[in-house]
């Protein structure tokens, strides 16, 4: 009986410290910027692979205010495609992980808990279909943006691209079709992880959000349901012909 007590208290322990830390870290939006509505409000797509997360974006908005060298340059690299999926993560456990069943359970502690963190790599991919078509199993989170959140968020985007000689860095070929690794600034850690990235991103366009959830897709897409009202498209049937 007195194990179980001391293991009840554990539990509701750690549940108190959970709850502490979640309200403690929850960064509010802007209201100024958030939610918008008009013919200058951009829709953003938040985009969850089941493990992963990352954003899709008008590939013309991407020279706009806010825009720097990094994002001007892929505009330009990049200009066949109608929009572009923008992702983070550390940058050896991404690069070797295309699925699931490449997952190296040492490459992935090693990522989240090197001290000071690891390097983050961004992978940018051309999307020739629409996003609902190029990702038909992924969960998709439509989000309507102020044209000055746009700003803030291309300028938060574009901060994250490490350059050399005035452009981004590109490493190599992306993870699918077409794509490019380029490295990032940040480090990788257990606390900034790729859906913190997307959160954070979003944040800057004006959205309030809380990183504990935000932790795994999962928790961004009911964050983003519960404090911003946004909510995610439909699947496609895909028994159907």
């Amino acid at each position: 009986m007195r194990l179980w007590r001391r293991l009840g208290a554990l539990v509701a322990g750690l549940a108190v410290a959970l709850t502490a830390l979640t309200l403690w870290t929850t960064r509010p939006g802007d209201p100024a910027l958030y939610p918008a509505s008009g013919p200058e409000a951009v829709t953003v797509l938040l985009v969850s692979h089941g493990w992963h997360s990352g954003l899709v974006l008008p590939r013309d908005r991407l020279t706009g205010e806010g825009a720097g060298a990094a994002l001007r340059s892929i505009a330009t690299r990049f200009r066949a495609y109608g929009d572009l999926e923008f992702g983070w993560g550390e940058a050896r456990f991404y690069r070797a992980t295309p699925t699931l069943q490449a997952f190296d359970g040492r490459l992935a502690l090693e990522a989240l808990f090197t001290p000071g963190g690891s390097d983050g790599v961004i992978q940018v991919v051309g999307l020739e279909r629409p996003a609902r078509e190029s990702f038909p199993q992924a969960d998709i989170v439509p989000v309507r943006i102020s044209r000055e959140g746009l700003a803030r968020l291309l300028a938060r985007l574009d901060a994250g691209f490490r350059l050399g000689d005035g452009q981004p860095v590109a490493l190599g070929p992306g993870l699918y079709g077409p794509s490019l690794f380029y490295a990032g600034e940040g480090r990788f850690s257990y606390a900034n992880l790729c859906n913190h990235w997307s959160a954070d991103l979003l944040n800057a366009a004006g959205l309030p959000v809380t990183p504990v959830l935000d932790t795994h897709p999962l928790g961004l897409i009911a964050d983003l349901r519960w404090r911003a009202g946004a909510r995610a498209l439909e699947r496609p049937d895909l028994s159907k012909p």
